[in-house]
């Protein structure tokens, strides 16, 4: 694995997926570096094309090292498609020399008017001129059982309130907000296999700001209560308030059944969503919060187990809440492992 780790090389891979092969593959090996180390174990394996142009631009540090090559590499993948672009339409000179007619801008025809045409016709049904009875702006739709009319709408008010239905349904997509989390984390999950990006074996993460600050969150319908770490609490300074029903949990971590007593209000946002929910403040080692049924309920989320969204209403607005790849979940947690690593060797 060592001699691998020397060897790595972006070669055909994506600059993501590169620093995840290289941070897979430190973890394995044991590796606990500073980061100019591994800025520079990152660079030399760099494409030249990418290396050649990020070493001319400032950074601080290994985040914005790859923030700079991600938008160096979508740079690169464009330039083939506009030169392509301009050489299929060039610009043509239709002017002929001897023909002064080509350069000179022809006058439009006038069309005749139809005014005079159209008023002399008349609908039957609403008795009003200038259009046919198919062609009648206050078409009505009857619903009729027996001899009862139940309802009789405008053809034109129903596409008016549709369209303002349509508006009040689009939904603005809200993703994971970036950043480093700042509390760590254990493992909850195994480690994907390399480029598998399907959502298949993964719960809803994401990551919310609290504060300015980014944490970690994932939304878990076998829930039956929301929760947030007592660490994050702790680190906020967050105003707890007694649990008006104390009651005990199990199997939350490894020291046996523990009797919950406190909620606090958590504001949180995931890019234009911004919500407050209460939850019950527990030492919970999967995430910073967990979100369970009365969340979902409370805000009417719909749920696509395809492609791992939750669609919500919150305040009269539509948000589309997307998930963390498995790749961005992992880094997650290398990242939070390696805090916490630190943290212990301090202690030590």
């Amino acid at each position: 694995l060592m001699d691998k780790l020397q060897r790595l090389q972006q070669r055909n891979l994506s600059v993501e997926e590169y620093r995840q092969q290289m941070e897979v593959l430190m973890v394995r090996v044991g590796i606990w570096e500073e980061e100019r180390t591994t800025i520079a174990r990152f660079q030399s394996g760099l494409n030249l094309e990418i290396r050649d142009k990020v070493e001319l631009l400032p950074y601080r540090d290994l985040n914005e090292l790859v923030q700079l090559c991600v938008k160096v590499e979508q740079q690169l993948r464009r330039k083939p498609t506009l030169r392509k672009e301009s050489t299929l339409y060039p610009r043509k000179d239709f002017k002929k020399e001897g023909h002064p007619s080509y350069s000179k801008e022809r006058p439009l025809k006038e069309k005749p008017s139809n005014e005079t045409r159209n008023s002399s016709i008349k609908s039957f049904k609403c008795l009003g001129r200038g259009h046919i009875a198919s062609q009648c702006p206050t078409k009505k739709t009857m619903i009729i059982r027996g001899n009862e009319i139940l309802s009789e709408e405008s053809t034109s008010s129903s596409s008016s309130s549709s369209s303002e239905e349509d508006e009040n349904l689009s939904s603005s997509e809200e993703a994971p907000c970036e950043g480093d989390l700042l509390i760590a984390q254990r493992l909850l999950t195994n480690q994907p296999k390399e480029r598998d990006q399907s959502q298949r074996d993964n719960l809803f993460h994401s990551r919310c700001k609290i504060f300015k600050k980014t944490y970690s969150l994932i939304v878990e319908s076998g829930s039956c209560n929301n929760f947030v770490s007592q660490r994050l609490v702790d680190k906020l300074h967050l105003t707890t308030i007694s649990h008006h029903k104390s009651y005990k949990l199990q199997w939350l971590n490894e020291d046996g059944p523990i009797e919950v007593k406190d909620q606090v209000n958590v504001l949180f946002s995931i890019g234009k969503y911004k919500d407050e929910v209460l939850c019950d403040v527990i030492p919970i080692d999967a995430s910073h919060i967990l979100l369970g049924r009365p969340w979902q309920h409370d805000r009417k989320a719909i749920y696509d187990g395809v492609i791992n969204k939750i669609h919500l209403d919150h305040l009269g607005k539509k948000h589309a809440l997307t998930p963390l790849s498995p790749s961005q979940v992992l880094e997650d947690q290398v990242f939070m492992k390696s805090k916490k690593e630190k943290r212990r060797k301090r202690t030590f």
